[in-house]
């Protein structure tokens, strides 16, 4: 992904749409830690941004694997929420609206890769020690 594509997630026109890839697998999530801000340093869902043209769905399997290298199936959107920040002036620094896809695990072993600093299975009932982002709990649960 080229500079000029990422400055544009930065003071955007509008709001963007990214996804969540929610997989489960014997009692474990699979998270990305964040490499990037928004959030950097934040165990979350592996995702990214919808590109044109591209269903939510499959931009949470394609997202998954550059993240990840794990294959899952899409089955479900579990949550959609935003992400607003804004800067000290307060004009909207980030904008998204993230879909959040329950997925079938199917196979590989997370390798982090693309714009996530590691990827790792996290035991469910370990989240809260896991320093994870807001709502991951939340939505791990429903």
């Amino acid at each position: 992904m080229s500079e000029v594509e990422r400055s544009d997630r930065v003071y955007p026109e509008r709001p963007l749409v990214g996804v969540g890839a929610v997989v489960l697998r014997d009692g474990e999530v699979l998270l990305v830690q964040r490499g990037r801000a928004p959030r950097r340093g934040m165990w979350t869902f592996p995702g990214g941004l919808v590109e044109l043209g591209e269903s939510v769905y499959e931009a949470a399997r394609r997202e998954l694997r550059e993240e990840t290298g794990v294959d899952a199936i899409p089955l479900d959107v579990v949550d959609v929420y935003e992400v607003i920040e804004r800067d000290e002036a307060g004009v909207v620094r980030y904008h998204f609206v993230i879909v959040e896809v329950v997925m079938r695990y199917r196979a590989g072993e997370p390798v982090a890769a693309d714009d996530a600093a590691d990827a790792r299975w996290v035991p469910v009932d370990a989240l809260e020690e896991a320093g994870v982002g807001p709502g991951v709990d939340r939505v791990v649960h429903k």
